[in-house]
């Protein structure tokens, strides 16, 4: 555990990856872990801004993924970065998969300049390991169907959320070794598990 790890959560709205997140994160604490827990779109004072734009704002796709990429840099450069040069992990809800997912497969925003997007704002950083919370869309939806508010992404329609998915899915299959898929239709108990024997490989 002699480098600092840098692990993010992804998934549609609805999987369950932020409880996932929050009892990882514990069980890291637990052995004894110097971590810190961040989000995207977020993570610093411009973020967080950026955040309440990208999340209730409608906006032109391609100034959605700028935007999200811009929120990024200063995620990378205030806290990312320097957290992992210090000792600290890094665990994430969300990175740059979302946005190859909700922009690229979700919004139709071409690969090529998301991957442009990518190599300029984090060329040198990527994720040590990525955890994909899968599940069928249709669960998710009815997960979600309790939220009072809802914002833009949220109210997506069912279509939207199944071309994120397969974006998601797409990109597990190009990197297994980074990206492990979590199947989140399981119990409560069975995905904690899945979580625990990732925490004891770590």
């Amino acid at each position: 555990m002699s480098k600092a790890k840098f692990i993010t959560f992804e998934g549609v709205d609805g999987a369950g990856k932020s409880t996932g997140l929050d009892w990882f994160a514990e069980a890291l604490r637990k052995r004894g872990i110097d971590l810190l827990v961040t989000r995207e779109p977020g993570g610093t004072p411009l973020g967080e801004q950026l955040r309440e734009i990208l999340l209730n704002q409608p906006m032109h796709v391609e100034t959605e993924a700028m935007l999200m990429f811009a929120a990024r840099r200063e995620h990378v450069e205030k806290v990312i970065r320097p957290a992992l040069q210090r000792g600290t992990w890094v665990i994430s809800d969300r990175f740059s998969d979302a946005s190859f997912a909700y922009q690229g497969g979700g919004r139709g925003v071409p690969l090529a300049k998301l991957e442009q997007l990518e190599q300029w704002v984090h060329g040198d950083l990527q994720p040590d390991l990525t955890l994909l919370f899968d599940i069928p869309i249709e669960v998710a939806r009815q997960r979600l169907s309790n939220n009072v508010s809802l914002d833009r992404f949220e109210q997506e329609k069912g279509e939207f959320f199944e071309r994120v998915r397969q974006a998601y899915l797409a990109r597990a299959t190009k990197s297994p070794q980074r990206i492990s898929v979590i199947h989140a239709e399981k119990s409560l108990q069975e995905v904690q598990q899945e979580l625990a024997n990732i925490v004891a490989s770590l």
